[in-house]
């Protein structure tokens, strides 16, 4: 028995990285995935041979978590499907720094645009299907310069701290509906989002991690796969770190 058997998960941002790794995690634990990517990629082959291989099933879905329309077909189709949609994991998003002094309002607009407003989009969708059954675990990605805020990363922490702050609102409004809404604060984690930063930085942070490495976004998977299961069933609200001990 995995521990999603039969659920039905929706997985935002799954080409590459945390989604990737969340997708092919569920898979493994017996869900049937909804793998959602923004633009065609034709990775319908990679996850179809994930349905092959794993106990679980996962299929792509093309949208942009910011398009209502689009992201409003992409629930219907996954409740013409299954009839149900047991988990959203909220992890789209976009990544990009600057200090103060330019700090650009397009830049906040897009940081907001597609960190915090794709994951309200999504979560009013999921809930309102989530409140018809009486269930359901709804996971948003922080970070922890959300949590913590971080020198020349003003617009991407001031949105990510708006995904906690957002977490832990849903999770009162939506608990007498049976939903749970609880979110990851990852550290640094070895994704292509993060290496961007580059060689030189990346080494200087990796210094103030604890355990003195990155993370791996399959560890970051597995603290989804937590709150997504039931093990975690008295849990909402919360904002669990994973993070390796760093300080920043």
């Amino acid at each position: 028995m995995g521990l999603l058997d039969g659920k039905v998960c929706l997985v935002t941002g799954a080409s590459r990285g945390i989604g990737a790794a969340t997708a092919r995690r569920f898979a493994e634990e017996g869900a049937v995935v909804y793998a959602n990517v923004r633009r065609p990629k034709n990775l319908d082959a990679y996850f179809e041979e994930l349905s092959v291989h794993c106990p679980g099933t996962a299929k792509a879905l093309y949208f942009d978590v910011r398009e209502g329309d689009a992201a409003k077909q992409a629930v219907m189709e996954i409740r013409r499907e299954q009839g149900r949609l047991d988990v959203l994991v909220n992890n789209a998003g976009v990544m990009k720094d600057a200090v103060i002094g330019m700090v650009s309002a397009g830049l906040v607009r897009e940081m907001y645009d597609t960190n915090l407003w794709g994951g309200v989009n999504m979560l009013q969708l999921a809930s309102k299907l989530m409140m018809r059954q009486g269930s359901g675990s709804i996971i948003n990605l922080c970070s922890i310069v959300g949590m913590e805020g971080n020198a020349g990363q003003t617009a991407y922490s001031a949105s990510k701290g708006a995904v906690a702050a957002m977490t832990k609102t849903a999770a009162k409004e939506l608990a007498p509906y049976g939903i749970r809404v609880n979110a990851v604060a990852p550290g640094m984690i070895d994704t292509d989002m993060y290496r961007s930063i580059g060689e030189e930085r990346m080494r200087a942070q990796i210094a103030k991690i604890g355990l003195g490495r990155l993370g791996t976004p399959e560890e970051v998977a597995d603290a989804v796969l937590f709150l997504a299961a039931d093990l975690s069933r008295y849990v909402t609200g919360e904002i669990l770190g994973v993070n390796g001990g760093a300080s920043i």
